[in-house]
């Protein structure tokens, strides 16, 4: 990769034509984490969520987790109008009452006559799969696994546990900027000094190592300055270690943006994740989890906001600085520049994006 690599022109950010072929090209074909085992652990209990659009229906049947398109097969009513809950029965169409079992099978249909077939109508289901907690979905007819996109995540973050954690806090943020400036943020810190006075304090912003970038993450690490313990308000850990953990990771806090939509930041003592979920062309709704060593959240004085309150700062910080980037590159003065040397990772990701959309047009 040349050094002089360049940004990508306005259009990647202000063009809805290509904003749409992103939806479809990469949020409808690859998985995406939408949440986490938890929202959806007993019998009945139901999450929604919105992957370009389409509102899908996250459920439990016994042991089972289940995704469905949320549309009736009647005449295409949205089935399931609340956000979260749980099913006491059958998941039942408001209009006109049909109504599926929890596998997605159709087991009522008022007013249909005696020949009518109702094995062939089930709701339309969605590929569902887990991984350590979180819950993804693939809109895809046919896709690669999950392992296969996680390709060695799994073993890179066996340490930190992350089946047994739990979740703290969220927090949902609105932010008016194209979701691959979120992206490109998350991935360097050469703006830490001038932007996050506080998270500069805790970590070197030029220490750490970043891996190659993989065809289906970027990531990297970053070391605690001397004196620091976690990123917390004041850099003091009030939490036991993670379990197992060793002495190096104890000391580094990891970056990892899995493609196209999860944040993974992974501390000493707890585990930060981030969801964005691209609304416009220049929206993009961003949902913050701050997740915790189940053991630790069950002590009577457990308590995160350190932790939290330090994190939402610096979002708030990442968020302002990412909508000033969507107005300057949407003034006709912008032109695509240099990155340097050490923004090594956002130029994958731009060279990551330009891929897929030479694939999808060829």
């Amino acid at each position: 990769m040349s050094d002089q690599q360049k940004t990508l022109p306005a259009r990647y950010y202000t063009d809805p034509a290509v904003f749409q072929q992103e939806l479809e090209n990469l949020f409808c074909q690859m998985w995406v984490c939408v949440g986490r085992t938890e929202q959806a652990s007993k019998h009945g209990d139901f999450f929604l969520c919105e992957i370009a659009g389409e509102s899908i229906i996250v459920t439990r049947d016994g042991d089972a987790l289940r995704g469905f398109y949320n549309v009736c097969r009647h005449r295409g009513t949205r089935v399931c109008r609340e956000q979260e809950g749980k099913f006491a029965g059958p998941i039942r169409c408001p209009y006109h009452g049909w109504s599926y079992g929890l596998d997605g099978r159709l087991v009522g249909a008022p007013h249909m006559d005696e020949g009518f077939q109702r094995e062939e109508y089930p709701l339309h289901s969605v590929q569902i799969d887990e991984w350590d907690g979180f819950i993804f979905l693939n809109l895809a007819h046919h896709s690669q696994s999950l392992a296969v996109q996680l390709a060695d995540l799994p073993k890179k973050f066996a340490p930190w546990g992350l089946r047994d954690l739990r979740r703290y806090k969220r927090i949902a943020y609105d932010v008016k900027a194209n979701w691959k400036l979120i992206v490109l943020n998350y991935n360097e810190c050469l703006h830490c000094p001038l932007l996050h006075p506080a998270l500069n304090r805790l970590t070197d912003y030029l220490s750490g190592n970043n891996d190659p970038p993989q065809p289906t993450y970027i990531g990297g690490s970053m070391e605690l300055r001397d004196g620091a313990e976690t990123m917390s308000l004041d850099g003091r850990r009030r939490r036991e270690y993670l379990p197992d953990l060793n002495e190096a990771q104890r000391r580094q806090v990891f970056y990892y943006a899995i493609y196209p939509n999860l944040f993974l930041s992974l501390h000493p003592d707890y585990v930060m994740a981030h969801t964005l979920w691209p609304e416009g062309v220049d929206k993009t709704r961003v949902v913050c989890e701050w997740y915790f060593h189940s053991n630790e959240m069950a002590k009577p004085d457990f308590n995160a906001d350190d932790a939290v309150e330090f994190w939402d700062t610096t979002n708030r910080e990442d968020w302002g600085i990412s909508e000033l980037a969507q107005q300057g590159i949407s003034s006709r003065a912008y032109v695509p520049g240099p990155y340097s040397p050490r923004e090594r990772l956002p130029a994958a990701f731009d060279q990551w994006i330009l891929k897929h959309e030479r694939g999808a047009d060829g």
